[in-house]
């Protein structure tokens, strides 16, 4: 009881007042940590028009989406099952490498269209997407290794800093879509200016990152940090709970989440980004929807601060309840034209806000995908 009341900034037995997080900058730079862990996910994903642009035809959003993803796994499940390691590397160390990964990885983009944007040769073309898929690739071991490290260093400190890590990742998506959205209509619609755009897009991103580089080691710094680290070092267990052990004990939660990453980016960003379209918003169509995605995950996650469902059973069915959203969306893609159909504007002095209304039963089920799982993953 006195170590958990030394680490909430409390006064101890010894009548020394503890490190207080005085100005919450232990807590903004956690935000931010959290933020820059998912935004090259969400920068790669939101740039889908520049992508089709460069490769149109391939499946860029569907092999991004396995090679981000798999590549974060292996590294996750490795963390897991390899404990060793992690005591040789320091998670300063896992932190900084991981950002490192992602500035470098993130800037392949415009650097291999800098080298090749004069050459229109099939060859260079699939030179450049391979280096581009390996860059991602790399980007998913940088996100399973910042993940794990900051999920894993922030669920042993006061549980405020657990909470800011997940809504600096709730609002990663909103804040780069945004981002997208000013780069893009900064320019004209021109194929130099989506270039140029995008371009702008990722410095501003890798920016972001190297923000993120001095924050991971500034944290190290602060003393209120200094401290939670010093009473952890303190009360450090004997021997640790055995893998299998802890799995069995939360066997179904993790089913649940299983479920619910499975069903969400077996559909978003693939599905939706290549297989809806618009006839009036165009190549705005997957950024303004992704936008939207985005928001409706940032609502999701913040639901729970409303209400949290208790039980685990009802939490549970409702992560295999995701699965009819497989059914929903085929009906949608393949069923009756009108489940398609655009709100179409008639009346020209309307026409300016014809975006508002541009928007299917599609639009609407990607916005319930997002809310619906943000909302359970948060639970």
């Amino acid at each position: 009881m006195k170590k958990l009341e030394a680490m909430e900034g409390v006064e101890s037995s010894g009548n020394q007042t503890e490190p207080r997080d005085t100005y919450k900058i232990a807590y903004i730079i956690h935000f931010l940590l959290g933020a820059g862990n998912l935004l090259p996910w969400n920068a790669l994903i939101t740039a889908v028009d520049y992508f089709g642009f460069l490769y149109p035809s391939s499946h860029v959003e569907k092999v991004f989406s396995v090679a981000y993803m798999s590549s974060s796994v292996l590294v996750l499940v490795l963390m897991m099952s390899w404990g060793g390691w992690r005591r040789k590397l320091s998670f300063r160390l896992r932190m900084n490498m991981g950002f490192s990964m992602f500035v470098l990885s993130l800037m392949v983009t415009p650097t291999i269209d800098w080298i090749w944007c004069c050459s229109e040769s099939k060859a260079r073309s699939s030179k450049a997407y391979g280096v581009t898929v390996a860059s991602v690739v790399v980007c998913g071991l940088a996100d399973g290794l910042i993940g794990g490290s900051l999920i894993g260093s922030a669920g042993k400190l006061p549980k405020q800093y657990m909470q800011a890590v997940f809504a600096g990742t709730a609002s990663s998506g909103v804040l780069v879509s945004i981002l997208r959205i000013i780069t893009k209509a900064s320019l004209p619609e021109t194929a130099q200016g989506l270039r140029t755009s995008a371009h702008f897009y990722f410095i501003f991103s890798t920016v972001i990152l190297l923000g993120c580089i001095v924050c991971c080691n500034l944290l190290y710094e602060l003393p209120v940090m200094q401290q939670h680290y010093k009473l952890l070092q303190d009360d450090l267990p004997s021997s640790g709970p055995k893998f299998w052990d802890v799995a069995r004990k939360i066997q179904w939660l993790a089913l649940g989440i299983f479920l619910i990453y499975t069903v969400t980016l077996s559909i978003f960003p693939g599905f939706i980004a290549e297989n809806l379209e618009s006839k009036v918003l165009g190549d705005w169509y997957p950024i303004l929807l992704i936008t939207m995605y985005n928001v409706s995950d940032f609502v999701g996650k913040s639901l729970t601060a409303i209400y949290v469902m208790k039980s685990i059973g009802k939490a549970t069915c409702a992560c295999f309840s995701r699965l009819l959203f497989y059914l929903l969306f085929t009906v949608c893609l393949h069923g009756p034209s009108w489940l398609k159909t655009e709100c179409q504007l008639q009346r020209p002095k309307y026409q300016q806000w014809r975006w508002l209304c541009s928007w299917g039963w599609d639009w609407f089920l990607a916005q319930f995908l997002a809310g619906s799982g943000s909302f359970e993953l948060s639970l």
